[in-house]
């Protein structure tokens, strides 16, 4: 590669290697350029990019830093992006809404930074601060109808009369209504007709919802295919006939992980919180490691694992350790509470052969209408639809009952519905299988200031409830169908 050109050669260079997804390659050319024209500040900004996105977070910020040293254009999308590496991945809080307010200080209207100094709020638990942004952007804004709905989804409801349900109508009759705004509007509208008690109409605006995200989706989204799932899980059971022998990084246990997991909407963030009020626990939240790992240096997986190198999990392995020991630096134990890692638990056991799992689970019904009634990320196309749900959870369970063949011992079933109605036996089960003493800081509500990253954030701050276990019985009707092919198919 000729490294002796003009700056601008060598930076068209960086970017059509970014262009063709050569990352690692891109990231080697910025370096090359700055190295030689350091004053450059949208190399450093687009050296940054490259680098958040490979998981370099130090170096991120170190190229960002240099991008506003150097007087980059619109400083405060640098200090927004600094402050989301500093609150989604190193879980640095105050590091994040200093950035944050940095950015609304050079640009006070700035959405990007309110959006995310409000889901700041969100996470850590400041309702008020956080309705007091929404507000503001309200004020700035008052059709913005992805704000309106993150904002009526700080509020309790009692009747459908309430005139933040109104205004949530008003918006989907706006002319011109796109189908993502719709999609957000109709989430929120669903949920505070369910607390109303109002089951019909919620049900129809969350199927109107799921409808518009699907359409909102574009060009680049795949419908669920059943086919595909159900090739998945035989690829997985085939993958990892057995337990594995190798006892390859048994010796790497500091921070020694825990691993929660299960169906999305099954309770993993309660079991979290729960396990993060005992002294020895930090909860890690949703960890994106593995499932990194697996669509870049293990694929094609799992089927590369069939040559993957004992030296190779090992360094894995202690990587993952070195991720943990960096964010959690007196941690002696952290969760990872990603909820599909259910897919990887023949990879985790392959790293970490000790590990243990704990796997939540609830009602089939009510988890399926859960995950219907959320606003999820298109690219699980699955939630979109009720049959659709009950088919990946189908493929779910039964993976799971292929990782049970192998793993038992080392997992923990534990149940959502029989925790919210008696908390102490399960939370001490739970405890016990870790060979953790009883504390009674398991039985609290995380505090605010503890962040907490998940659709559930206000629920999970309440004190254990149970108003979530049957809720299927609410919509009998609507679920016919699915209750039908859950029996069948078992």
């Amino acid at each position: 590669m000729n490294t002796s050109g003009s700056a601008q050669e060598m930076l068209r260079e960086a970017m059509e290697l970014d262009r063709n997804g050569r990352a690692t390659e891109a990231i080697a050319a910025y370096q090359r350029l700055l190295d030689t024209w350091p004053g450059l500040p949208n190399g450093w900004y687009n050296l940054a990019l490259l680098q958040r996105q490979a998981g370099e977070y130090s170096a991120a910020l170190a190229s960002y830093k240099e991008a506003l040293e150097r007087n980059v254009a619109h400083p405060e999308e640098v200090h927004l992006n600094r402050g989301v590496i500093f609150s989604d991945y190193l879980q640095q809080h105050a590091a994040a809404e200093r950035e944050l307010n940095t950015a609304l200080a050079l640009n006070p209207g700035y959405f990007p930074a309110l959006i995310n100094l409000a889901n700041l709020h969100e996470d850590l638990g400041r309702r008020e601060q956080a309705a007091q942004v929404y507000e503001r952007m309200l004020v700035l804004a008052p059709e913005a109808a992805q704000v309106l709905a993150r904002y009526a989804g700080l509020k309790t409801f009692t009747s459908v009369d309430d005139p933040l349900i109104g205004r949530l109508r008003r918006a989907l009759a706006q002319p011109g209504v796109s189908a993502a705004d719709s999609a957000s509007v109709e989430f929120a509208l669903g949920r505070a007709l369910d607390a109303c008690e109002a089951y019909d109409a919620a049900f129809d605006a969350y199927r109107s919802a799921n409808r518009h995200s699907r359409e909102s989706a574009g060009r680049e989204f795949q419908d669920y295919n059943l086919a595909l799932a159900e090739r998945l899980v035989d690829r997985l059971i085939a993958a990892f006939p057995a337990a594995p022998q190798s006892k390859a990084a048994q010796w790497l246990t500091s921070p020694d992980p825990i691993f929660v997991c299960g169906m999305f909407r099954s309770g993993s963030t309660l079991a979290e919180q729960l396990l993060a009020g005992h002294p020895q626990v930090q909860a890690g939240g949703e960890l994106n490691f593995l499932p990194r790992a697996v669509q870049t240096r293990l694929a094609p997986f799992p089927e590369s694992l069939a040559s993957l190198s004992p030296g190779l999990l090992e360094a894995l392995a202690a990587e993952y350790l070195d991720m943990l020991r960096g964010l959690f630096p007196n941690a002696a134990r952290v969760t990872d509470k990603r909820p599909d890692n259910f897919l990887y638990l023949g990879l985790i056991k392959r790293l970490f052969p000790s590990a243990k799992i704990i796997h939540t689970t609830r009602d089939a019904l009510d988890n399926c209408l859960s995950m219907y009634f959320l606003h999820l990320d298109q690219s699980m196309s699955y939630a979109l639809d009720l049959m659709d749900i009950g088919h990946h959870y189908l493929q779910y369970r039964r993976l799971m009952a292929h990782w049970r063949t192998l793993f038992g011992a080392d997992i923990l079933d534990l149940n959502y519905d029989a925790l919210v109605r008696d908390p102490q036996p399960v939370v001490g089960q739970m405890l016990a299988f870790l060979g953790l003493e009883w504390d009674d800081g398991c039985l609290s509500v995380p505090p605010g200031g503890r962040a907490v990253r998940t659709a559930s954030v206000w629920q999970v701050r309440e004190p254990v409830y149970q108003r979530s276990s049957g809720r299927a019985r609410n919509y009998a009707r609507q679920l016919n169908d699915l209750r039908d092919y859950l029996k069948q198919t078992r």
